[in-house]
């Protein structure tokens, strides 16, 4: 072949070669998820782009220590959820015994249990057993945004290794049961999402929730305004509840009442503690671990998100005052949920004829921060 026709052919796949990187690049900075042909387990895939090293799981996740607490994650597997998951799992003061999928929040339940297990997995922790349940709630018709949803399911586009492990073949009710029963009266639950899952476990049989430790629920907001109202998109008109409580209020005043001792860590505590770009900052420069890692890369999907200054640590900060008490001040008093259908559907307001719940009023930001970034990066905890 000619040199000049080869030469000049070089140049020309140079100069495309450029313009793709730096459309990619410009997309990128302008907001625009960018995706690239790729594979995953042998298969063709779209992935996205960036030249980010693949993720690989933890190969030296931490041991767990005698007497650590045994704990049930029920999540509904939004991004935060994510951090919160991986926070726990990088205790070795932590044992996590079971997870299970709220499909009525922000995941579905096939994403949100294929995620879940991927994300035990990254952790070095692939024989946790993961369950889904209802799908719809247990009263009502509430919903999560469906560009919420879309976005988790597809684990904002991110690609960690796939678990082997099969689901369980039990539905989230029973794997709650069971694992409450195996721990013999210790077992500690975290609530991440909609309480439907505790709910139906605590119908089936009521002596269950007598039989838990305590749950530390994030939902509600007491003397702040909720912000179900603050998403454009849904036109729903109300200032007064929280996301988690709003999609199945019936589930959470069901769970209230149901006996179990329940702290409350509301929108008051969160949003005292902002998930914002100069935390973004430190992330970046302070992630040695795959979980660390997978958390920078979550946020930066969500980067928009995190320069709004209205995203906080609302599942992370919940997950951690859970196993560290100290970052949070507390207050009983009675509750209720607001379960008719109203502006303020959803709400949960204080009522002596409600049921005596603990609430979480006040966090410890920098704390929790330093905390949260340690833990992370699996570095020892004194």
């Amino acid at each position: 072949m000619n040199r000049k026709i080869v030469k000049t052919a070089l140049i020309v796949l140079a100069a495309a070669a450029i313009v793709i990187i730096a459309g990619g690049a410009l997309l990128s900075m302008l907001g625009v998820e960018v995706f690239c042909l790729g594979s995953e387990n042998g298969r063709m895939a779209l992935e996205p782009c960036g030249g980010e090293a693949p993720l690989t799981a933890d190969t030296n996740p931490p041991q767990i220590a005698a007497g650590a607490q045994p704990i049930l994650i029920d999540t509904d597997m939004a991004v935060d959820d994510w951090l919160a998951i991986l926070y726990l799992l990088q205790r070795p003061d932590v044992d996590v015994r079971a997870i299970t999928v709220a499909g009525t929040g922000e995941a579905h339940c096939g994403p949100g249990v294929k995620n879940a297990l991927d994300l035990v997995a990254l952790a070095g922790r692939p024989e946790i057993p993961v369950a889904c349940g209802h799908e719809t709630p247990l009263q009502g018709n509430h919903v999560f945004p469906q560009s919420w949803r879309d976005n988790v399911d597809r684990l904002a586009g991110l690609s960690i290794p796939a678990n082997p492990t099969q689901p369980q073949g039990e539905d989230a009710a029973a794997l709650i049961t069971g694992a409450v029963r195996d721990a013999g009266g210790d077992l500690l639950i975290i609530t991440l999402g909609p309480l439907t899952n505790l709910a139906q476990a605590f119908a089936e049989d009521p002596a269950v929730a007598r039989e838990v430790k305590e749950i530390f629920v994030m939902g509600g907001a007491m003397s702040v305004p909720g912000n179900v109202g603050m998403v454009p998109e849904t036109g729903i008109e109300n200032d007064r509840a929280e996301w988690n409580i709003y999609v199945d209020p019936y589930a959470a005043s069901q769970v209230l009442a149901s006996g179990a001792p329940v702290t409350l860590v509301p929108l008051d505590a969160t949003n005292q503690v902002v998930l914002d770009k100069a935390f973004y900052d430190r992330l970046e420069v302070d992630r040695a671990s795959p979980e660390a890692e997978f958390v920078y890369r979550a946020l930066t999907q969500n980067i928009g998100f995190v320069n709004s200054g209205l995203y906080y640590f609302w599942d992370p900060l919940t997950a951690a005052i859970a196993v560290d008490q100290g970052l949070g001040s507390f207050a009983s008093q009675p509750v209720l949920v607001i379960e008719e259908e109203g502006p303020e559907v959803g709400a949960v307001r204080a009522d002596e004829s409600g049921s005596l719940v603990r609430i979480t009023m006040a966090a410890e930001e920098e704390r929790f921060k330093q905390e949260f970034l340690d833990v992370l990066n699996g570095r020892v905890m004194e």
